[in-house]
């Protein structure tokens, strides 16, 4: 029987309030104890250090042992991650800051950070045998949850307010996405894919209602972490947004201490 080699050292999930543990080779989304979302923990003792990172891997996969795909033949990729580091010096110069940096996340596929999650949750999908997935969006997390299913056979679900800009609606179409058209709100949005999600076989990949999105942003703490050789900036200035971002390069920075 042929043996699959483990590619990541990923342990459990783990309830973000309570602390009890779930089976990460089952399909989960948040936690049943508390309702709260769930967390990926690593094998932190097995060794991994910043010896193991592949670096002849330019994406944010270099960081595979720290991610939670077991096996390589599921990861979905587009090239994501290792964006540059650029020195803002007119900006900089204007308000006193000479040492002032800009992660360029627009270099990533589908022109946001929002490839870093989606790429991590629609490879972990392919992994559990997920064929369809849905997502309530503005913008950008439709455009990359199009992609990335598209490149895995997955069918996706956009779920969009009548007024989001025509080129994300087309970016979705393009990608093979059916894309559905709500007269309101993004939170209009996000109640129809949970009507969806409870009537039909399908994923909700709403951001925080699965785990594994805030695994590929947490790829942004490590980066930074690495692009500065292991000495951190003073200040990292970080657009909030869904709250993903911000807790992963947290969660990335707690990982490597």
């Amino acid at each position: 029987m042929l043996t699959l080699q483990r590619y990541s050292l990923l342990q459990h999930l783990q309830c973000s309030k309570c602390g009890q543990m779930y089976n990460p080779e089952k399909i989960n989304t948040f936690s049943t104890c508390c309702t709260k979302p769930l967390t990926a923990q690593y094998a932190l003792a097995a060794g991994f250090s910043k010896r193991n990172i592949n670096q002849n891997d330019n994406t944010m996969w270099r960081y595979h042992n720290m991610l939670p795909v077991l096996h390589k033949q599921n990861i979905i990729s587009l090239g994501e991650g290792m964006t540059p580091v650029l020195q803002l010096n007119t900006l900089g110069k204007k308000y006193a800051l000479p040492q002032l940096f800009l992660k360029d996340e627009s270099l990533n596929p589908t022109g946001s950070f929002k490839a870093r999650g989606l790429s991590v949750a629609v490879s972990k999908a392919k992994e559990m045998g997920i064929t369809s997935c849905i997502i309530p969006t503005a913008g950008n997390a439709g455009g990359a949850l199009s992609a990335y299913c598209a490149k895995a056979g997955i069918e996706a679900t956009v779920i969009m307010p009548k007024h989001t800009p025509l080129i994300f609606q087309q970016e979705c179409t393009l990608y093979g996405a059916q894309v559905i058209l709500v007269e309101g709100l993004i939170s209009d949005c996000g109640r129809l894919a949970k009507t969806m999600q409870q009537e039909q076989d399908i994923f909700d990949m709403s951001t925080l209602k699965e785990p594994y999105r805030l695994e590929g942003k947490k790829t942004l703490g490590y980066e930074i972490a690495e692009q500065y050789n292991w000495q951190l900036p003073d200040v990292i200035v970080y657009p909030t947004g869904g709250g993903t971002g911000l807790i992963g390069i947290w969660k990335a920075f707690k990982e490597m201490i």
